[in-house]
């Protein structure tokens, strides 16, 4: 109750500047008023002050995060139950106006009886025990010159306690109602999370496929060459070559996945992001690692648009490095044609064991993440990709439409359990 009562002496507080407003006006505007001698005309003043602060909570947004603010800690209203931010829908200005008007008539009617109500109290108590008191000419009936005055000095002040108690409590309730998020605001509030998890999406994927394939191939470059070094030092150097351009390049890659973060800080990226130009290069890191790669490409793929030429890349590197963690060094036939509008990519590989062959991604090692980034990726493009196994050949395949797709990649909440 300590705190809710200091909350209606802060609404008080505030109402001073507009009551004092209204005090010096009102003489100026009605013959013989004088709002600082006359309780009548203080009254009017008290009444003529409200609407001039409604108004201020109008024009200024900012006021509703400090009202909040005051709720929270003096209110012990929880925290999830008030908007956030300053006010800026007209709806949102309507309910702090309304809420501003009730802290201030209320925090006004609690301050008022909380600097009068206690001396007058405490003199009734002491009435009957100070004969000085009593000689004192108060303007009080006589009724209270007996034992009834200090009945009447305690019935105030537990009058002050259960109006101040009685005007938190009614605050506390309809704050989460005045100074609750309105629809526009839990529009705003839930565009703002998909927003923040496909901006955690995107990078997910990047990170998954651009890291990923390099530990692929380095793992299974790595263990060639061990298991070659005395017998075939030749081969075991040109592995360690290949693990040193296959790091470098995944540097880069990490850099241009970093940059990703940096486009979403307002600067630009360190580094473009691979596309379909880069192919050959990833079917060279490929075959390094020891899984030869058969390639066929149909119709112009060099001149697609960027985020289609991205997108790609990124499925084919993704192919490749399920093809490398879950079925070795196995013959891997990549496929990319341009046909009626659409860029088809399907990658297949024999089966190497069961893990490899299933197509529930809780099956397999890792969770499948692979296959649900290269889900959204496909459709994030207005696209579709599968991947399945049939007749002991594993096999993904993925359609990026050319033209109309819905959306930049990475913009995308969903994922696609396959």
């Amino acid at each position: 109750m300590g705190r809710r009562w200091v909350h209606l002496v802060l609404g008080g507080a505030l109402l001073m500047p507009f009551f004092l407003l209204a005090s010096v006006v009102l003489p100026l505007v009605a013959d013989g008023a004088d709002p600082l001698r006359q309780v009548g005309w203080q009254l009017v003043a008290f009444g003529c002050a409200l609407p001039p602060a409604a108004l201020a909570a109008l024009l200024f947004p900012l006021l509703r995060p400090l009202e909040v603010a005051a709720v929270r800690s003096l209110c012990g209203v929880p925290a999830e139950q008030l908007a956030e931010g300053p006010a800026v829908s007209w709806a949102a200005r309507r309910r702090t106006a309304l809420w501003f008007v009730a802290h201030l008539l209320t925090g006004g009617i609690v301050s008022g009886m909380t600097l009068s109500a206690p001396p007058a109290a405490v003199l009734l108590l002491l009435l009957p025990f100070s004969e000085p008191l009593r000689h004192i000419a108060l303007g009080w009936p006589d009724v209270f010159q007996g034992v009834l005055a200090p009945l009447a000095g305690l019935a105030l002040l537990a009058l002050v306690a259960g109006t101040s108690w009685g005007a938190g409590a009614l605050l506390g309730r309809v704050a989460p109602v005045l100074l609750g998020p309105t629809p526009a605001d839990r529009l705003a509030a839930a565009e703002r999370r998909a927003a923040d998890l496909a901006s955690r999406n995107r990078l997910a994927r990047e990170l998954h496929d651009a890291v990923g394939h390099a530990l692929s191939a380095v793992t299974l470059q790595a263990g060639a060459a061990r298991r070659v070094l005395d017998t075939d030092p030749e081969f075991a150097r040109r592995a360690l070559a290949a693990i040193e351009e296959t790091t470098r390049d995944a540097v880069a890659e990490l850099d241009t996945v970093l940059g990703l973060l940096r486009e979403e800080d307002g600067s630009d990226p360190a580094a473009p992001a691979p596309t379909l130009d880069g192919l050959e290069a990833l079917l060279g890191r490929t075959r390094a690692a020891g899984v030869p790669v058969e390639a066929t490409v149909e119709g112009p793929c060099a001149g697609l648009a960027p985020v289609v030429s991205r997108e790609a890349y990124r499925i084919v590197q993704e192919g490749l490095s399920n093809a490398l963690r879950h079925a070795g060094p196995v013959p891997v036939r990549l496929h990319l044609g341009v046909r009626e509008g659409e860029l088809r990519i399907r990658v297949e590989n024999p089966v190497a064991g069961p893990a490899a062959g299933s197509a529930d991604p809780a099956a397999r090692p890792g969770g499948g993440r692979g296959l649900r980034g290269i889900a959204e990726r496909a459709r994030l493009l207005g696209g579709a990709a599968v991947a399945e196994e049939r007749d002991g050949v594993w096999r993904l395949t993925a359609r990026l439409p050319l033209t109309g797709a819905g959306t930049e990649a990475g913009t995308g909440t969903g994922t696609e359990e396959r």
